[in-house]
């Protein structure tokens, strides 16, 4: 390995196809996620002759950057993504959109036509930068062989760069056809973020609380610092909270001081927030609300410390004492180093959170139990066998809405990165994120818990999953119907559903049957037929070496209800 202190080579000389696949090498891909045309055959051409770099291919754009973005979160890299020109980069937008919500660094690309019919507006071309800018973090319109391998490094550099997420080039076809050399530039190391300024104030903020409260946002998972969290709440003796809809583990589940996920809503958030005098709002953006409630997100009088390695978050939606901006675990372990035993009341204060966390958990268990029996499955029930029967190296990817929500009360995930979920609310990327993370991630296994319409509209993933023979478990709560949208109405009180009408809501009759859908993708599949049949389902596809479906009837809504 070349010592750090050796003057480094600056540039090597290649063919622009050549170039390409020597920055991707150099950048860690080894694996690219895509679906082909024909803009992109100078690239899969050059691709089909080059070692280290497989090519993972999905039958759908939505599938491909799901397990993308999924893939990511295992490796902890930049995902490479090849979609196809304007028709393949729109179909392609949900999963960007979502990664750019839930912070995942991908470098997309999509052929573009020939320049040299470019202004007679081709077949299939379009404007690619225009389509995806609304969806990513940065665009680039390559239009020269020599600034390509310039902009293919800036690319993976702005994807992980705070706030991390997908960056987009277009890439004309004829470019990586002609014969160059281009000159390739050394990658660059970057000394990672240190700890923020101001941390003597902060410190005091802290120790002068008497109830404080800790909001762990999804940036802690992001910076590994699960563990640089945990510490300093057991300095401060502070309940902690998950974000709302949190897309990872953020702080352990089962520790004495996890309070739970907050609400989506600011009236929800403020009222669970209300018997603290202080909260330190750690990696989160913006509480992210889903529906609109009056009213600011924390209560008067809270003094406010938030900490994020994104310049932009502190201070961004509701007014801090103090901002902080840093390193997230670099900070965290900081601060801790300042409060540890500065705060005699911690012990007190951890130990209360203790009672309340094992009453809070023992109510959830008893009417989970009370649920039990045959199919169709009251749904807590559900999630509870799912959850008692995972191995405990399991990764948890969950996108079932309702379910979604009644999973998370029943599971007490420890382990950094044993739960996925994505806050970008685009559906069908469950299926697709599940293979991801499985195929980088090999040693632990995958669990996807998804909604059957959330199932239906990432279905093609499943075609990946046998075609390249990752073993994920696809448990599929299936209920016939949008419940959230039926249950958001009745919290409206409208007139329909007073009468009962919930209309475009119900997928059944008749309902639908995933193990044929797992059938004609050539996976195997079986139906739940009661909450121990399930949990023994659920015991042996996970512990096996093939993709496997679970389908599983529950219970729908009732008007009210």
């Amino acid at each position: 390995m070349q010592d750090s202190l050796q003057p480094r080579e600056r540039a090597r000389r290649f063919s622009p196809a050549e170039a390409f696949l020597e920055i991707l090498r150099d950048e860690g891909v080894t694996r690219v996620f895509g679906n082909p045309g024909t803009s992109e055959l100078p690239f899969t051409d050059a691709l089909a002759t080059a070692p280290g770099i497989e090519y993972v291919l999905g039958l759908h754009e939505g599938s491909v950057v799901a397990m993308a973005d999924g893939y990511a979160r295992a490796t902890g890299r930049p995902a490479f993504v090849s979609l196809h020109i304007a028709a393949g980069l729109a179909n392609g937008l949900i999963g960007l959109l979502n990664a750019s919500r839930s912070r995942t660094p991908l470098v997309v690309t999509a052929g573009q036509q020939d320049r040299r019919h470019l202004a007679a507006d081709p077949m299939l071309s379009g404007d690619l930068v225009g389509l995806a800018r609304a969806a990513v973090k940065h665009t680039f319109d390559v239009q020269h062989a020599h600034d390509l391998p310039m902009l293919l490094r800036r690319a993976f550099a702005l994807a992980v760069q705070p706030p991390a997420g997908p960056v987009f080039l277009s890439i004309p076809m004829d470019l990586l056809q002609e014969p160059g050399p281009v000159e390739v530039p050394a990658a660059s190391r970057l000394a990672p973020p240190g700890p923020a300024t101001g941390l003597t104030e902060a410190a005091a903020l802290l120790a002068a609380a008497e109830r404080p409260a800790v909001v762990a946002g999804d940036g802690v998972g992001r910076a590994g610092a699960v563990a640089e969290l945990t510490e300093l709440a057991e300095c401060l003796g502070a309940v902690t909270y998950h974000q709302p809809m949190n897309d990872g583990v953020d702080f352990p589940g089962s520790h004495p001081l996890y309070g739970g996920m907050l609400p989506a809503t600011y009236a929800g958030i403020r009222e669970r927030l209300a018997g603290h005098d202080l909260v330190f709002v750690v990696g989160t953006h913006a509480f992210m609300a889903h529906h609109y409630t009056p009213g600011p997100p924390l209560p008067d009088g809270m003094r406010v410390l938030q900490l994020d390695c994104d310049p932009a978050e502190p201070g961004r939606t509701f007014p801090v004492d103090l901002g902080l901006v840093g390193g997230i675990a670099a900070t965290l372990a900081a601060l801790s180093r300042l409060l540890r035993g500065r705060v005699p009341e911690a012990a007190a204060r951890l130990a209360a959170a203790g009672e309340r966390a094992a009453r809070r958990r023992a109510e959830v268990e008893r009417r989970a139990l009370a649920g039990y029996g045959d199919a169709p499955l009251d749904p807590l029930a559900a999630v509870h066998a799912v959850a008692s029967s995972l191995p405990a190296d399991a990764v948890v990817v969950e996108e079932a809405i309702t379910a979604g929500i009644k999973l998370r009360e029943v599971l007490a995930l420890d382990r950094p990165g044993s739960y996925v979920h994505t806050v970008g609310g685009g559906l069908g990327w469950g299926i697709g994120a599940a293979v991801g993370r499985r195929l980088g991630d090999p040693s632990r296994p995958v669990v996807a818990v998804l909604g059957d319409g959330c199932t239906m509209f990432g279905l093609q993933g499943l075609w990946a999953a046998a075609r390249h023979e990752v073993p994920v478990t696809f448990v599929v709560m299936n209920n016939g119907e949008y419940r959230t949208l039926k249950e958001t109405l009745d919290s409206w009180g409208s007139e329909s559903t007073r009468a009962g009408r919930y209309l475009g809501l119900d997928l059944a009759p008749p309902r639908l049957d995933f193990t044929r859908a797992a059938e004609f993708f050539g996976i195997g599949a079986a139906r739940a037929t009661s909450a121990g049949h399930l949990a023994e389902l659920i015991a042996k596809s996970a512990a096996g070496e093939a993709p496997f479906l679970v389908d599983v009837p529950i219970t729908g809504h009732s008007a009210g209800a």
